[in-house]
């Protein structure tokens, strides 16, 4: 009998001890033939406004532009990213021939010179060659960075042919996002680009009405009194009334256009703080999205105006004002239950250059992807920016390489964009190589597939996703460089997505 008791007492702690492991910690054995790869956007934005990260200067010839993009897409594949968000119009300019936009003066160093080629389409085929979405990044109302002065635009620029659209504020110009004609305008731009190139998604971050200036109201009381006064008691709903009508105008006409691009936004981090609104997040920042920016993240979650939200939690774990961990959390609960993907912002450029000494710690970057890993609502990052992960501060992007990214993944299924799995894929021809293995795959026609996977079977039994690659033009896609074993059979499985990323039953090959 004491037996019989002692023995159920150790069987109850065992449990209790088991019970207290958490469940990233057991040893889950993944089945025999499964495929195994991440589901994870890894993203990063590529700034031209002030020639931040590209190009690095103005004025470049052509062919060192061209160069320098190739080197930095070829840096992003190597991290193992999927996706790049790519700066297209910056201060109502363009990167491409536009009639809603004069030429870039980042490109050439003149505003509305011509560059002598394409770059918005040279770099969509650039990203596609190796296997990246491309986001085109809008930023729909502001028109100048440092001055008000429309004399100083091309003579072409739209700002100089409608005067009466723009408004000056500190000392930048842009379009007032209270006349209606102007709203319209920039659905047009943004349309034009989805009509004439094969991007993968419209992107905007955070400008929406400009930063409050202390003690300077914003100028557009005559706009409220002409357009909204008698709709909207308050200045500051119609101004937010005003954003979202933009917000759902894009989306629609986007989705009207070419039903499987995305359209996501990156506004800053905070809607409101919980002291302004008990929905809030636990929050004391200085600026938030819904009272100074009039930009009401959580109506176009839940009216399902966007694809993704990516907020810039551009603060530490723990931070005072703004917690990363709390915050991250706080956006989670607003995508529940909601057809809206929750990316997060990441603060690249403050590794090791900025006063909270967090960002000093090597772990800080690190311990913020885990966290969102953690949290199943949360499908990825976006890094700003380019060059700040260039730099490697604290060693950050070789541990990216090394570590967080060392495996490729897949870019989240977005279900609401519904388009079927392509079928599955055929192996033309496999073969071992003096550097791995190669592989050819047989091009269908009258396949959705836009790009192919490629796993490997694994000691554990199951595949191992190794690459994936964009399906070329022509009847064949070869696949180069792949990792095998040498004097040993190797099995290959080969599965082929469309471009929102649905997966299809795998293709099997054996090579010796």
């Amino acid at each position: 009998m004491l037996k019989k008791i002692t023995m159920t007492c150790v069987t109850i702690i065992l449990m209790f001890i088991f019970l207290l492991i958490p469940s990233s910690s057991l040893a889950r054995p993944i089945p025999k033939g499964k495929l195994e790869s991440t589901r994870e956007m890894r993203a990063v934005w590529i700034a031209s406004v002030y020639n931040l990260d590209w190009p690095s200067k103005k004025g470049l010839p052509v062919k060192e532009q061209k160069q320098e993009f190739i080197h930095l897409l070829d840096e992003i594949k190597a991290m193992n990213m999927n996706a790049v968000i790519m700066q297209i119009k910056p201060t109502a300019d363009a990167f491409y021939p536009s009639a809603y936009g004069p030429w870039s003066e980042y490109l050439t160093g003149t505003q509305g010179k011509d560059p002598g080629y394409d770059p918005l389409e040279f770099m969509i085929d650039e990203a596609h060659k190796r296997g990246l979405e491309f986001h085109a990044w809008f930023n729909p109302y502001r028109i100048t960075m440092n001055h008000t002065d429309l004399s100083r635009l091309s003579a072409d620029h739209p700002a100089r042919k409608h005067p009466d659209w723009t408004i000056a504020y500190g000392n930048q110009l842009y379009f007032n996002p209270g006349i209606p004609e102007a709203q319209d305008f920039i659905v047009g731009g943004i349309e034009e680009v989805v009509k004439n190139y094969d991007i993968d998604a419209v992107h905007m971050d955070d400008y929406f009405y400009p930063n409050k200036i202390a003690g300077v109201p914003f100028p557009d009381q005559e706009t409220y009194e002409t357009y909204g006064k008698k709709a909207f008691t308050h200045i500051e709903d119609w101004r937010r009334d005003n954003v979202n009508h933009l917000v759902e105008q894009i989306n629609d006409t986007v989705k009207k256009v070419k039903p499987y691009v995305k359209f996501g936004i990156s506004p800053f981090g905070v809607w409101r703080n919980i002291k302004d609104d008990p929905t809030g997040s636990n929050t004391t920042a200085g600026m938030t999205n819904y009272d100074d920016l009039y930009a009401d993240t959580r109506e176009w979650i839940q009216q399902h105006n966007i694809d993704y939200v990516t907020p810039q939690i551009y603060w530490s774990i723990g931070f005072q004002a703004a917690a990363y961990d709390v915050l991250t959390k706080w956006w989670s609960n607003e995508v529940k239950g909601k057809p809206v993907h929750l990316y997060i912002g990441q603060a690249t450029y403050k590794i090791n250059q900025n006063s909270d000494p967090a960002w000093s710690d090597p772990e800080e970057y690190f311990r913020q992807i885990e966290l969102n890993r953690q949290s199943q609502l949360v499908q990825g990052s976006m890094h700003f920016s380019l060059k700040d992960l260039n730099r490697n501060p604290l060693n950050i992007k070789n541990r990216l390489i090394d570590d967080a990214y060392r495996k490729p993944a897949l870019i989240p299924e977005m279900p609401w964009l519904h388009q079927k799995a392509p079928k599955k894929p055929i192996i033309q021809s496999i073969k071992k190589t003096a550097d791995g293995a190669s592989l050819q795959i047989k091009n269908d026609r009258h396949s959705t597939a836009v790009y192919y996977a490629v796993y490997r079977l694994t000691t554990k039994g199951s595949y191992e996703l190794l690459q994936t690659v964009r399906k070329e033009t022509g009847t064949l896609t070869s696949v180069k460089h792949l990792s095998a074993h040498q004097n040993k059979i190797d099995t290959y499985k080969v599965t082929a997505l469309n471009r929102l990323h649905h997966e299809s039953k795998p293709a099997t090959k054996r090579v010796n």
